[in-house]
């Protein structure tokens, strides 16, 4: 059996699927527990506070589609489409990486699951398949 139709690589998704979408739930109910994960503080000013909070909800509505995007690919699509619905996944960890390394702090919360995110996007694509063949 080819690496790419192991059904584990198929759990792993939905195992991110289920943390984008809860991430997001989190960002938009507890915003402030949110940047925790930035390692970023809340704003002192009630203002920016409230302009912290908003954007939390566009970062918790942003992780919910890509959980469901993830869940959607695997349910109705095809590995190849999975693998990469993964790997753009991965793209925005990254992004969120590099947002926080300019702050100096943080990065490595996003930077340390982006390339197994990547990895498992790669089987699915089936990269490693041939490897196997041998």
């Amino acid at each position: 059996m080819a690496l790419s139709q192991s059904s584990g690589f198929n759990l792993a998704a939905h195992a991110f699927a289920t943390i984008f979408t809860a991430f997001g739930v989190n960002a938009i109910l507890r915003p402030s527990h949110a940047l925790t994960f930035f390692e970023f503080s809340p704003p002192a000013s009630p203002a920016d506070a409230r302009m912290v909070d908003s954007l939390m909800v566009v970062y918790g509505a942003r992780d919910i589609f890509m959980g469901v995007a993830i869940y959607a690919a695997a349910f109705f699509g095809t590995k190849k489409s999975l693998g990469w619905t993964l790997i753009a996944a991965s793209g925005v960890a990254v992004a969120d990486g590099l947002a926080c390394f300019s702050h100096g702090v943080g990065h490595w919360n996003h930077w340390g699951y982006a390339p197994v995110i990547t990895a498992v996007g790669a089987v699915l694509l089936g990269l490693f398949d041939s490897a196997r063949k041998a």
